[in-house]
């Protein structure tokens, strides 16, 4: 499972011209579910995401998570942030979860981070959304379960 999460001022996802979720001061998550991925990973990334000290402190510094600052988070999934462009010019796929399975982890991840902190917004999975975004910072992190368990 990939994320990229960006430390956002507001954020919000459009369907077809209209707004369906939004968040004020938070992470923008956009999330990429590979073949394979089980819930375990979605617990790990979460809990670290939630933990994650990239707001900034009185003095400045990031020393504080989106507990310490009350944030929202808005998931949007993005099965993009598994391609592969090693080869040739198109991106390649194969590593992507299938969209039942997929969808199914994706909204347990939404579930889930529900449960640990508010507001938790998401995008439409599967659908063409447009997310508009101010970026706090920027500040953005790649973080991969791959890479953490």
């Amino acid at each position: 499972m990939r994320l990229v999460v960006q430390r956002i001022d507001r954020a919000s996802v459009s369907v077809n011209d209209q707004i369906i979720s939004s968040i004020g001061t938070g992470l923008l998550i956009f999330l990429g579910i590979e073949k394979g991925d089980r819930t375990e990973d979605a617990d790990s990334l979460l809990e670290k995401v939630i933990h994650l000290r990239v707001f900034e402190d009185s003095d400045g510094k990031m020393n504080l998570s989106l507990l310490d600052v009350a944030g929202g988070m808005l998931v949007v999934s993005q099965f993009t942030l598994l391609g592969d462009c090693r080869k040739g010019r198109r991106p390649s796929f194969v590593r992507a979860e299938d969209p039942v399975p997929a969808k199914a982890l994706y909204q347990y991840f939404i579930t889930k981070a529900s449960e640990k902190i508010a507001p938790v917004a998401a995008g439409e999975f599967q659908a063409m959304m447009k997310v508009a975004l101010v970026n706090d910072g920027p500040v953005t992190m790649l973080l991969d379960s791959k890479k953490m368990l």
